[in-house]
């Protein structure tokens, strides 16, 4: 897939996962569900967003990226650090600051060459070869995983 196509389906998933968020009743949008709240999980993807550029150029330096050193079970310890950090409580404010991340992530892939996109410069993680396509993969796969979950919460919500 090129770096074009990425950035759109990128944006695309973003957007999708805002749809479900906003959709949201306050009450639910602040309520833990499986220890995180769809607040929580906004928090975690602004991040993310931003993590994926100096990650990405980590990547081009073959150094593995910071939020791979020491993640904690499941990426528990950059996370919660992520959390902290967008600790607003407010929908529409925290949704902004991830279309605003999103744009910035979205500016850095366009920025880089082609002939780095899916290059292997040597870093792993875990046995497995990390590229910028393949953790931007990452990214947009989270994304889809959280909007579904929030989804099937909300469902949940409403039949109570």
């Amino acid at each position: 897939m090129t770096i074009e196509a990425q950035v759109t389906r990128l944006g695309l998933r973003v957007e999708e996962f805002v749809r479900s968020v906003a959709s949201l009743e306050e009450e639910l949008f602040l309520k833990k569900l499986n220890g995180w709240s769809p607040r929580d999980i906004v928090a975690h993807l602004t991040g993310w967003n931003l993590y994926m550029i100096e990650g990405s150029k980590q990547i081009k330096r073959s150094e593995l990226p910071f939020y791979d050193v020491d993640p904690g079970e499941n990426y528990s310890k950059v996370n919660a650090v992520l959390v902290r950090k967008y600790s607003s409580t407010n929908k529409q404010e925290l949704l902004d600051e991830l279309r605003t991340t999103t744009q910035e992530l979205q500016r850095f892939l366009q920025s880089i060459d082609s002939s780095e996109w899916d290059r292997d410069y040597g870093v792993r993680h875990q046995g497995a070869v990390i590229t910028i396509k393949n953790s931007v993969d990452e990214l947009i796969d989270d994304y889809d995983a959280h909007r579904a979950e929030i989804e099937e919460w909300a469902k949940r919500s409403e039949a109570r």
